[in-house]
């Protein structure tokens, strides 16, 4: 992954202050740390997601559908070398699924620690999956782990001190169903990265590392298909569900399987919506760029 950055060029000083983290802060949980099945390519936001890090900062990435929000947390996670707890937000969550719950094992009340206490306790990197859908009286005991204190009070244990090493990431959307606007205390806390929408060169880049067999010409008409039903939501003529990126490269994997063209759209990006006229809208989009009858072989060099 440091190769990667270099590759994406990054600034050399942010990369040597990266090495130094590392080499300083060995990772406890070595089994823990991701592996990334995809990267994140944007020069501006890594260099501004690492400094924000490497200041000790927590993230919060905005942005809309397919911008690359959760791609870009793991491979954080893995370029600083850092075991990773991922927390999925939702309006049930409450404290005791953050930082933990008595249980009774063996006999005894024992306390099961959550994620959060994990992440403090292992200086892992906590990952806040669409922090916005939950509710601001469970995301308040996180308010003293992410400020100057870096503390965990766990109510009748101990006061758990945020190893130096660990790190907050949030991710949101707006306009979610379900979600709402951060608490002003809790946003405070984050420093803010609102993520862009996927370049076509950076598109293009991400396709060829998924599926290194596509040929080029099919490469660039699937990437240039992603950009007509992007302008279509920007048009308010389909919705949103239709603006799947990772639909798009399950759809390939399904080809590269042997599925045709036509019905491998339709299973990754078409059928994610139920009303029939859209689907309609959406593969006429899809006519105009691919035919749906396409084989393995004639999309995938042997």
């Amino acid at each position: 992954m440091l190769s990667f950055l270099k590759e994406e060029g990054v600034s050399p000083g942010l990369l040597e202050e990266l090495k130094r983290f590392r080499e300083n802060n060995p990772p406890e949980l070595p089994e823990r740390v991701p592996v990334p099945q995809f990267r994140y390519y944007g020069r501006e936001v890594w260099e501004q997601a690492v400094a924000a890090l490497l200041c000790g900062k927590n993230l919060l990435l905005t942005g809309g559908k397919a911008t690359g929000k959760n791609v870009l947390v793991e491979n954080l996670a893995a370029v600083f070398g850092r075991p990773a707890w991922n927390v999925s937000f939702h309006v049930n969550l409450d404290a005791s699924g953050l930082i933990g719950a008595d249980t009774f094992t063996d006999g005894q009340v024992r306390f099961r620690p959550g994620p959060v206490y994990q992440c403090a306790r292992y200086g892992g990197f906590g990952i806040l999956d669409e922090i916005n859908m939950a509710k601001n009286e469970a995301l308040a005991v996180l308010h003293a782990a992410l400020d100057f204190r870096r503390v965990l009070d766990i109510p009748g244990y101990e006061r758990v001190p945020v190893s130096p090493a660990a790190r907050f990431i949030a991710t949101m959307n707006y306009g979610y169903a379900g979600t709402r606007e951060l608490n002003e205390a809790l946003a405070s806390r984050f420093v803010v990265i609102q993520m862009p929408a996927i370049s076509p060169e950076n598109l293009d880049r991400l396709l060829e590392y998924r599926c290194p067999a596509l040929k080029k010409k099919y490469r660039q008409q699937f990437g240039q298909l992603f950009f007509d039903l992007q302008k279509k939501c920007e048009g308010g003529e389909i919705s949103t569900k239709a603006l799947d990126l990772r639909g798009l490269l399950d759809a390939l994997e399904l080809m590269a399987a042997g599925v045709l063209s036509g019905p491998a759209l339709d299973m990754g990006i078409t059928n994610k919506t139920a009303d029939s006229y859209e689907q309609g809208l959406i593969r006429d989009v899809m006519a105009t760029r691919v035919s749906p009858k396409l084989t393995r072989a004639e999309l995938f060099a042997p």
